[in-house]
């Protein structure tokens, strides 16, 4: 099995990328961030593919998605979002005793306190499916150690480095979660996945490690492999793909999804 997941900063601009990252690396899971679309904007071309997929966002702000391959999971998922999420900012996928989220945490730079109640209601989220075979994966919005901003960008006290949000990052790990980009690079201080967009910080690797794949125990002792994608597509963020050697779920499939806008709540 394997798992992409990629913060676009806009599906429409990105649409023709995405096709590209799944031709290339054929997933059977796709999480995205920051898709800035409604359901109904979506690209047409993407809304075909051979994927189950629940587009929750909408127009010019925020927004998720999950795809999952049809040939990998024949039953089609059920699809919903955590009460805390206000703002289309997380959507899960359930198929047999499997779980993936998609997430997008608040960059907290115009309402800090808003962020934290977000890091809170996931980290309860996270405690809620500690028994779990559950994949959490996106754009957290928090460099977890130091060395997950390049030494040249390091500023005492800045949004997405402090100890408030480390903090509680750890907690949501702490919930029996392993993070993965960790287990196979433990020692690696350039492991970076967001560039910001100006003096070719992205082609000089000058970044901070934002993007996560966490993954439950079990899960995470048949991980084989994690990589992230810095010079594939346009996004400021780059994919972070995880191999595992875990077969499918035996399902048989869930009732139809609701409407977008309508998710059924856990």
């Amino acid at each position: 099995m394997k798992i992409v997941t990629w913060n676009v900063n806009g599906i429409r601009a990105r649409a023709a990328e995405v096709h590209k990252l799944l031709e290339r690396e054929q997933p059977d899971v796709v999480c995205l961030q920051e898709i800035k679309a409604s359901p109904e904007h979506v690209p047409e071309a993407l809304c075909a593919i051979d994927y189950w997929s629940f587009w929750h966002g909408h127009k010019g702000y925020s927004g998720v998605a999950l795809l999952l391959r049809k040939a990998t999971f024949p039953g089609r998922p059920r699809f919903s979002h955590p009460e805390f999420d206000r703002e289309t900012r997380v959507v899960q996928a359930e198929v047999g005793d499997l779980a993936f989220a998609s997430i997008y945490v608040p960059n907290g730079g115009k309402d800090f306190d808003a962020k934290l109640r977000f890091l809170e209601g996931l980290e309860k989220f996270a405690a809620s499916r500690r028994t779990a075979r559950v994949v959490l994966c996106g754009d957290l919005n928090v460099a977890l150690e130091e060395r997950d901003v390049h030494v040249k960008l390091r500023k005492e006290g800045q949004i997405g480095t402090t100890a408030v949000e480390r903090a509680l990052l750890g907690k949501i790990i702490a919930h029996g979660l392993v993070d993965l980009a960790r287990k196979f690079a433990p020692d690696d201080d350039n492991l970076f996945t967001w560039w910001a967009p100006w003096r070719n910080q992205k082609e000089r690797n000058i970044g901070w490690r934002i993007d996560y794949v966490l993954a439950s125990a079990g899960l995470a002792d048949k991980a084989r492999s994690t990589e992230s994608l810095r010079e594939f597509g346009t996004s400021d963020h780059g994919p972070v793909v995880a191999g595992f050697e875990v077969a499918p779920p035996q399902y048989q499939g869930a009732p139809e999804p609701a409407a977008a806008g309508q998710i059924p709540l856990l």
